[in-house]
């Protein structure tokens, strides 16, 4: 009798994992709802979205995004992890989501406990600009300069943790100067100042800098991606003058803890596809790197990145504005 029981038991288990292995297989099935925990119009939205036509022309179902912004990005992760870890509600973020937690207190999810990673989709690498006013027309020019007038040079940062924030204090360990951080409510303000004179320098999304880059406002006089950018091939790399120096903002797609391997493999390979078209070629000329992998490559990129952004914060003593 006990016997007969537990053979019903191992039979029933059984067809439940091959009925859900064969709707993971066949997954999607109906419209998949993504995620962005930020207002429309961003870099982050415009990427997300291009992501999402894709994955909709790819399989043949409706990849719908959704904005749901507030609480610095929280809200609408929060609302991916406690989602059906069926694949059908995924987040679409940059890398301030895995920042956030090691700045503020509070935040109702785990990320490496609460998130699977399913695709690294781009980094973004940021533009060193500084002040026409400001001595220096390259980063040794700069570092000279910093550490010839110690404390005087002044750097904006548009938030507390921000890739620009991370990005600026890697610098300045790497280059042995000080100087004074600013923080702004956003880009917008912290370009007028730059402009103006009032700060020297702006670490900060290439895309942001490069208007006034061509109209002869500021220099521009490297980027953060450990090589030079094929969309930018006359700005050195950080790298050159400082061996070793390579910072990113980045741009990922996750899915809720639980969610099948079957599905995540799935949304991956599906990613990976998107990323070897078209859409690659449009992210390379605005500037963005694409070098896509297997959500392996992207949960160990994350940790890897999670651990560097720990030890700036911790070495630089950040703390949430």
């Amino acid at each position: 009798m006990k016997l007969e029981k537990s053979l019903k038991m191992i039979l029933a288990a059984s067809v439940a994992l091959l009925c859900a292995t064969a709707g993971a297989q066949n997954y999607p099935t109906k419209s998949v709802n993504v995620i962005i925990p930020f207002p429309p119009g961003g870099t982050l939205d415009i990427v997300g979205r291009m992501l999402a036509q894709k994955l909709s022309e790819q399989t043949g179902q409706t990849f719908v995004v959704e904005n749901r912004a507030g609480g610095g990005g929280t809200i609408g992760a929060n609302a991916v992890a406690k989602a059906p870890a069926d694949g059908y509600t995924l987040l679409f973020s940059a890398s301030t989501f895995t920042i956030a937690p090691m700045l503020v207190t509070g935040i109702p999810y785990n990320i490496e406990k609460d998130f699977i990673p399913v695709s690294l989709v781009a980094k973004a690498p940021l533009a060193v600009a500084i002040g026409n006013h400001v001595p220096a027309n390259n980063i040794k020019e700069l570092i000279a300069y910093g550490n010839a007038n110690p404390g005087k040079l002044s750097f904006a940062i548009g938030s507390s943790g921000s890739a620009g924030h991370l990005s600026t204090e890697l610098l300045k360990k790497a280059g042995k100067f000080t100087a004074v951080t600013i923080p702004y409510k956003g880009s917008s303000p912290a370009y007028t100042d730059l402009v103006g004179g009032r700060i020297d320098g702006f670490i900060d999304p290439i895309l942001g800098s490069q208007p006034f880059a061509k109209a002869g406002k500021l220099k521009v006089i490297a980027v953060t991606s450990k090589d030079r950018l094929s969309s930018m091939p006359n700005i050195p790399a950080v790298s050159e003058s400082v061996p070793g120096y390579e910072f990113y903002s980045w741009y990922g797609l996750w899915a809720p803890a639980g969610t099948p391997a079957a599905v995540v493999n799935k949304l991956s390979a599906e990613s990976l596809a998107a990323l070897k078209g078209d859409m690659a070629k449009k992210l390379v000329e605005q500037g963005l790197i694409v070098d896509p992998g297997t959500a392996a490559d992207f949960a160990k990129f994350q940790k890897a990145d999670m651990t560097m952004s720990q030890t700036i914060i911790k070495e630089a003593n950040i703390r949430a504005q």
